[in-house]
């Protein structure tokens, strides 16, 4: 299991240094954004947000200005902030391998999409799209050996 000095050293280095780590940018949660994903279907939104489950377990680290959650496979940070009195929440996914973190996505959530409902459901979708991606990625290079 990789160290939480690790992770802090790793969220650092990612957040003062996003355009190395995240070149496409951040992604911006909106009405658009939610449609391309899919993420729109009424039945999935009335359902109350307790029931709403992420596919994996994790640890949690909490501090003054964010939460970590980290396990074997990912490690995640939410960061709400105030800016010009607007509350923001970015969140950055990175996939742990070789006991590193190495970011795959970094998205935020403000004004009426920044609720638990929006940032865990968002959330949800893109570690199950990296787990997929990752999944292909293996049988990929076990076909080519």
């Amino acid at each position: 299991m990789i160290n939480p000095k690790e992770l802090e050293e790793a969220f650092h280095d990612f957040s003062t240094n996003l355009q190395k780590w995240a070149p496409e940018g951040v992604l911006k949660v909106d009405i658009k954004l939610l449609q391309e994903l899919g993420l729109l279907h009424m039945a999935e939104w009335e359902n109350n947000v307790s029931e709403s489950h992420l596919t994996q377990f994790f640890h949690i680290i909490e501090t003054q200005d964010k939460v970590t959650l980290f396990n074997e496979q990912f490690a995640i940070w939410i960061v709400p902030q105030l800016s010009n009195d607007i509350s923001t929440t970015t969140t950055y996914i990175a996939l742990i391998q070789s006991l590193k973190p190495h970011l795959e996505i970094v998205y935020t959530t403000s004004g009426v999409y920044n609720a638990p409902k929006y940032i865990l459901k968002v959330l949800q979708h893109f570690l199950a799209e990296v787990q997929d991606t990752e999944k292909a990625l293996s049988t990929l290079g076990k076909k080519a050996k």
